[in-house]
């Protein structure tokens, strides 16, 4: 959920872009130099991996590091799964695992809202053994990784919230000496009302059955993609567990430059230390798993099933680009944007095939033609979830090949028969 536009130019972008207006302003005050507010010194590049926030060793991991903590979680939660099945009555090996994986989008995260309220309604909606999020994805997370009590609540935030209830603008005068171009303090707020206690020890419960909640973010000074186990924390029963998880959620809705990026305390050896954490769509738009992690490698096999959840279109934005500095920034990054979430969808698909798990994926349609008139604008997003309901209810949500895979596919099927032709 991002800033609103002040100008007619970033209007004309996608939502996901327009604050890109805001990011280039900064960059250009900044040339003149300005004040930040305070912070600790950076964890230094050789002990990121010794840096334990609250001192907890696996409430995070490195998705670019090594692979053992998270192969040693998932073998952990498993055996807590199975444990939970027996006390049931049921057979862990005859059980079907789910994952969701839902990707950043801001205020078009009313898409996943609708869908996953309108998945209930179908009584269909299973109760998946892993969720992940970012940004706007990250959000949602906690309210889908809890199931269908929590659908009520979902609904309200994604088709009630207004503008002034995310964030404030700023003036110029405070962007020279600030650290973003909106106080995201209503956002804060936001968080704070909805991840409560109660939350996050349903979280912990859950996470003693075996299920994982994953939140991505990006560590922007060592510039790595960061994995929080939201269960583990929950779990531990920190006494600041609860400020840490609200923390996180801020974190991954970040977006650099325009809202204000969020300071995590760590110690090292008794040295204490800030890392800076901003959305974790800097480096990925949606995660199910690190590429090299092969969900085989934990324990016996069974039938696995993933769902995709893409809080945008995937179609390109086709527009006139006007000769002017902010247009052709604002559809360069709209093009960077969804090429960057099309290759996503790409990577999630080869992974899921290679480890022989079912991938199915929904998305906003090109039939989807409303386009918002601010940036948080309630009757768009009342549209969008609307659209994402209706989606899950007339079974049409999910598609079991990327559309960037069938375009592809469809070109050479077309190259092939011209080819035939001309030879006959």
């Amino acid at each position: 959920m991002l800033p609103a536009d002040v100008s007619a130019i970033v209007r004309r972008e996608r939502p996901l872009t327009r604050w890109m207006f805001f990011l280039c302003a900064a960059l250009v005050v900044s040339l003149a130099g300005c004040a930040v507010p305070e912070r600790k010194p950076a964890v230094p590049l050789d002990h990121t991996e010794q840096a334990r926030p609250l001192g907890i060793a696996n409430v995070r991991f490195f998705a670019d590091g090594s692979l053992d903590p998270m192969i040693e979680e998932g073998r952990l939660a498993q055996i807590r799964e199975e444990a939970a099945l027996r006390a049931l009555g049921k057979l862990p090996a005859t059980t079907t695992a789910y994952f969701l994986a839902i990707s950043g989008g801001g205020a078009n995260g009313a898409f996943g809202a609708g869908l996953l309220n309108g998945w209930t309604a179908t009584g269909q909606r299973p109760t998946f053994n892993v969720v992940t999020g970012i940004s706007t994805g990250a959000l949602i997370a906690p309210f889908a990784f809890l199931g269908p009590a929590y659908d009520d609540t979902l609904r309200e935030l994604y088709t009630t919230i207004s503008t002034e209830r995310i964030f404030r603008r700023r003036g110029l005068g405070a962007i020279l000496f600030s650290d973003a171009l909106a106080d995201s303090t209503p956002l804060a707020e936001l968080i704070e009302k909805y991840a409560d206690q109660k939350l996050l020890d349903a979280i912990g419960h859950e996470y003693d059955r075996g299920r994982l909640l994953l939140i991505g973010t990006t560590d922007l000074d060592a510039q790595r993609p960061v994995i929080w186990n939201i269960g583990a924390l929950a779990a531990s029963r920190h006494p600041q567990a609860l400020d840490l998880f609200r923390k996180i959620l801020r974190a991954s809705s970040a977006i650099p430059g325009a809202f204000q990026p969020v300071l995590i305390d760590v110690e090292i050896e008794g040295r204490k230390f800030h890392e800076m954490h901003v959305d974790g769509g800097v480096i990925v738009q949606l995660f199910l798993y690190p590429p090299s992690f092969e969900v085989g490698q934990i324990g016996h096999t069974r039938v696995r099933h993933a769902y995709i959840i893409r809080n945008a279109r995937v179609d390109p934005d086709h527009a006139q680009a006007e000769p002017r500095t902010l247009t052709i920034a604002g559809r360069a990054i709209s093009a960077m944007l969804t090429a960057s979430g099309n290759n996503d969808l790409l990577r999630t698909y080869f992974i899921t095939r290679r480890d022989g798990v079912g991938y199915n994926l929904a998305f906003i349609g090109p039939d989807f033609a409303i386009s918002p008139v601010a940036e948080i604008d309630q009757a768009f997003m009342q549209a969008l979830y609307d659209y994402g309901y209706r989606q899950a209810v007339e079974g049409v949500a999910w598609h079991k090949v990327p559309p960037s895979l069938v375009q592809q596919r469809s070109r050479q099927a077309g190259a092939e028969a011209a080819a035939n032709r001309a030879g006959r």
